[in-house]
């Protein structure tokens, strides 16, 4: 016979795993990791909603984080190489956030400019024709070739996604819009993030990632509620449902 895990139990894990998490609650997936407490244990039990646990324990929900730009990014790895005087691997950057979490994880760096190489190019690109950062621009390696580098674009390749997804707050029922390699990877990262379980609405193939983002992103921008979050009507996610390819 299955043990009932009590309520106060429950609410005295989010707590304690609340303070080994900097004073924030965990999500539904890593609670259940940590504490071995699966969501059955709960839902409809306790509470009808993740968010309504935490609240009860005294927090306040999680929320979407707001997106750091990827010239922020860009001028957090300069100023992690020129504090090296090296161009950072990622176990550099890891060590960096450590030390202060002015710098973004190094997964941030990893998902938004890509590889080791992409993010030379990035840093490269920024710093091109602008004489404060000739320092910098001496301290990356040099540029590899195509053919080093296997660039030979072929034909049919699809370098992307640009990805829906949902989760439910307060106010309603929000989507995320954003461009990844990998659409499962990005969901179970956010879900990470994230109270409730999100959703995954539709993904958009693409060979141009970063600019058909960036087209719904202007699309709906004056729905947008934080970062990469919208409130988006019903029209409005059909409207990106209908697209497979662009």
């Amino acid at each position: 016979m299955r043990l009932v895990v009590t309520k106060e139990r429950i609410l005295s894990e989010i707590r304690r795993t609340a303070v080994d998490n900097n004073n924030a609650p965990l999500g539904i997936r890593r609670f259940e990791k940590v504490t071995g407490i699966i969501e059955s244990a709960w839902r409809g039990r306790y509470w009808k909603t993740w968010s309504d646990a935490v609240t009860e324990a005294g927090f306040e929900p999680n929320v979407p984080q707001e997106r750091i730009s990827d010239d922020e990014l860009v001028l957090a790895l300069i100023a992690v190489t020129r504090e090296l005087q090296r161009f950072p691997s990622e176990i550099d950057l890891s060590m960096a956030r450590a030390r202060s979490h002015a710098v973004p994880s190094a997964k941030r760096f990893r998902i938004r400019l890509g590889n080791h190489d992409a993010r030379i190019e990035a840093v490269r690109a920024y710093t091109e024709g602008r004489t404060e950062f000739d320092d910098i621009r001496s301290i990356l390696p040099e540029r590899q070739s195509a053919e080093e580098l296997d660039e030979t674009p072929s034909a049919g390749l699809v370098a992307g996604h640009v990805y829906m997804i949902a989760t439910t707050v307060r106010g309603g029922r929000r989507f995320k819009i954003g461009h990844t390699a990998s659409v499962p990877r990005r969901h179970r990262e956010i879900a990470l993030e994230l109270p409730e379980q999100p959703d995954v609405i539709h993904a958009i193939e693409t060979d141009d990632p970063a600019g058909i983002e960036s087209y719904w992103h202007q699309r709906f921008a004056a729905k947008r509620t934080n970062g990469e979050w919208f409130a988006l009507t019903a029209d409005d996610v059909r409207a990106f449902k209908r697209r497979r390819f662009m």
